[in-house]
C-alpha cells in the first residue's frame, strides 16, 4: 500500500518541524555543510521509506534521529568522506544564525578531530541535550560507556577549545 496524500502531507510537516534540529546535529556530527546536506536528505528519505510505520510511532523524532546516526556512522564506515565538492564556497548558509561565528567553527574544528562514535556521544548529550540513558539508548551503548566516552572526549577538546568553553557545557 503506498503512501497517501495525508501520509505525505503529515511527513511534510513533521520534515518541516524537524529539519532546522536534525541539519544542526547532522552539521556537528560531520562539519561539513554539504555532507550535511547529504546526509540529512538520506535520513529523511529512509523516513519516508517508513512513514506510515514511524508516523504511528510514540517518537517519529527519535527514530529519524536514530536514522541519522545510523546513516552518519554507515558513511562513516564507507570511508567516502574523501569527497570534495568543486567550489566549497557554494553552498547553502547554516540554517539557524550562529551568535559567533569564529566559536562555531573553533567546535566545528574541534570535533572533527574526534572519532565518530565520541562525536555522535558529545552532539546527543550536549548539542541535542539528551539524558545519558536516552543517548545510551540511540547509540545502542551503554550508560557507563556514554559517561566515559564523554568524559575521554571533552578531556581531548580541552587543549583546543580551552578549559573555559569546557567548563561552559552542562554535565
Amino acid at each position: 500500500m503506498g503512501v497517501t496524500r495525508n501520509d505525505a502531507e503529515e511527513f511534510t510537516e513533521f520534515v518541516r518541524a524537524t529539519a532546522p534540529r536534525l541539519h544542526r546535529a547532522a552539521l556537528l556530527l560531520t562539519g561539513d555543510h554539504h555532507l550535511t546536506d547529504d546526509l540529512t536528505q538520506a535520513t529523511y528519505a529512509r523516513v519516508y521509506a517508513s512513514w506510515r510505520r514511524v508516523s504511528r510511532a510514540d517518537d517519529p523524532l527519535a527514530y529519524a534521529r536514530r536514522t541519522l546516526l545510523n546513516t552518519y556512522f554507515s558513511h562513516r564506515r564507507l570511508r567516502r568522506n574523501s569527497e570534495l565538492p568543486a567550489d566549497p564556497t557554494l553552498g547553502p548558509e547554516p540554517s539557524v544564525p550562529e551568535d559567533d561565528p569564529t566559536t562555531r567553527l573553533d567546535l566545528l574544528d574541534a570535533l572533527a578531530t574526534l572519532p565518530p562514535a565520541d562525536r555522535a556521544v558529545l552532539v546527543l548529550r550536549y548539542w541535542e541535550d539528551r539524558s545519558v540513558a536516552e543517548t545510551a539508548h540511540d547509540l545502542g551503548i551503554s550508560e557507563g560507556a556514554v559517561r566515559t566516552r564523554s568524559l575521554r572526549a571533552l578531556q581531548r577538546l580541552r587543549p583546543l577549545l580551552g578549559a573555559d568553553f569546557i567548563e561552559r557545557t552542562p554535565s
